[in-house]
């Protein structure tokens, strides 16, 4: 039984890496979830891992699919569409050749996915968002590769670096809402995702991650970067060296938002 005053999360790929750690720390922190992917059966696992302790909201979604994702939106039933926080993590990465070989398929594919998708996401809970009002959140999860170009990275690193760009004006048009925006950019992690990456193809998902290894770098294992109850440092966090993967980078620019209040 739900209490009205459940939080409720709204989680994009939520049935694996980031998406499904993330789950699991806000179910913990007492939180209802409305859970999204594209794979039935992991979401329905999803679900019975997490027991009975909180109200979990299940539904298969492509968030491609912009016409899906506003049925969704407008058939959550009460108290699950009471959304107080937005986590886009629905995003894909294929292939790591150069940009001449590359797929336009793939490239057509990150694009619908990492940035379409997450846009139609967002601007349909954005309503729900600012009707909550103060403590309403969006986190986007982007990635290093937005800012750190590498070998590879084409579309993929551009559509994060989409991303962060968005999420920057997103908290300008919404200040004075109450609804915060993060920015999430975490380095490499060792998920499904790059599985998805080597088109199913484990040893070269494995082999993905052996090149930092040898150069005494590491990689992070999905686990959860995000704190339920915290509410993000009020500056600009250092971005770390390129170099060397960074587990999460906040972006915050209150100097900027404050000059466009003074603006206004």
């Amino acid at each position: 039984m739900m209490h009205e005053a459940t939080p409720i999360a709204f989680i994009t790929g939520a049935t694996s890496g980031i998406g499904q750690a993330c789950a699991h720390r806000f179910a913990a922190a007492g939180w209802g979830l409305v859970l999204t992917g594209r794979r039935e059966s992991r979401l329905e696992a999803l679900r019975l891992a997490l027991g009975d302790r909180v109200p979990v909201h299940i539904a298969p979604l492509d968030v491609t699919d912009h016409r899906a994702i506003e049925k969704l939106v407008n058939d959550l039933p009460p108290p699950f569409d009471n959304i107080r926080l937005l986590l886009n993590n629905a995003g894909v990465a294929l292939g790591k050749g150069p940009a001449q070989e590359a797929s336009l398929d793939d490239w057509h594919a990150m694009i619908d996915t990492n940035i379409k998708g997450l846009v139609s996401v967002t601007r349909l809970l954005l309503p729900r968002l600012i009707a909550h009002g103060e403590g309403a959140t969006v986190i986007n999860i982007g990635s290093i590769a937005g800012h750190t170009p590498y070998p590879g990275g084409h579309v993929y690193g551009a559509s994060k670096a989409f991303v962060e760009q968005f999420s920057y004006n997103l908290r300008c048009d919404l200040s004075g809402t109450g609804v915060r925006v993060t920015d999430l950019a975490p380095g490499m992690t060792e998920s499904e995702f790059t599985l998805v990456r080597m088109k199913g193809d484990q040893d070269k998902a494995d082999g993905y991650y052996e090149a930092p290894a040898r150069s005494s770098q590491s990689t992070w294992p999905s686990r959860p970067c995000i704190s339920p109850s915290s509410r993000p440092r009020q500056h600009h966090a250092p971005r770390g060296r390129p170099a060397v993967p960074t587990v999460v980078t906040l972006h915050h620019r209150p100097r900027q938002l404050n000059r466009l209040r003074q603006a206004q």
